[in-house]
């Protein structure tokens, strides 16, 4: 009996340490859920002014509707929609005195070399701060840049560090598609990760379990 004491403290302590993970990404589950659920209802609030200062925080995914005019000035960002490749068009848009970027979608190959510039745009959409950027990410070539942030696109379009994601555009001349804000975009992995970690505490439960079997049914050496 000696003998199965270490094999069966590992049965109990490794099973309850995977379990103990798997219960934890079910509880990330259900905030991630219940934080998305936040963020559609954010989403879909009625279109507000733009805030005179914008905090990063608080109005993340705040709908916003604007009218003013694109400068012509731009950068856009290398993406892909719906299979075909092409950029995110940034542009400078002026309103009410102020400089922000919008966001304005998704453009083909053939268009990145023309700029959008319109008066009397109206953009219904959602400010965000996406920063996708990483120690990975190449440094911007010109005009094209290979992620979204703030920060640094506001310092190279002097504008101030806002973003209007744009969900629609009025008038619709522009010949862009909008890629409005989806809480589908926002990974979420728990439930992939509980079902993982559950699944390891059963291949241990039963691997532990047969190698206590073999344990047992050996010779005992005199």
């Amino acid at each position: 009996m000696i003998r199965l004491i270490f094999p069966l403290l590992m049965v109990v302590f490794g099973s309850l340490f995977l379990l103990g993970l798997g219960s934890w990404q079910v509880q990330r589950l259900n905030w991630k859920e219940a934080t998305l659920s936040a963020i559609d209802a954010r989403i879909a609030d009625p279109a507000v002014a733009l805030p005179e200062y914008p905090d990063p925080l608080v109005d993340k995914y705040l709908p916003v509707l604007a009218t003013g005019a694109l400068t012509g000035k731009e950068i856009v960002i290398l993406t892909s929609h719906e299979g075909r490749p092409g950029y995110r068009a940034i542009g400078v848009f002026e309103t009410s005195g102020r400089r922000v970027m919008a966001d304005l979608g998704f453009v083909g190959l053939d268009a990145k070399v023309t700029p959008r510039s319109a008066a009397d745009i109206t953009i219904n959409g959602h400010l965000h701060w996406p920063d996708e950027a990483d120690g990975w990410t190449p440094a911007p070539d010109g005009i094209l840049w290979f992620a979204r942030d703030v920060p640094a696109m506001a310092a190279a379009l002097d504008t101030e560090p806002v973003l209007i994601i744009a969900a629609e555009l009025s008038p619709t001349s522009l010949e862009v598609t909008p890629l409005p804000i989806d809480s589908g975009d926002i990974p979420n992995d728990h439930l992939g990760y509980a079902i993982t970690w559950f699944g390891m505490a059963l291949v241990w439960v039963v691997m532990s379990g047969f190698l206590i079997w073999r344990i047992a049914r050996a010779p005992r050496i005199p």
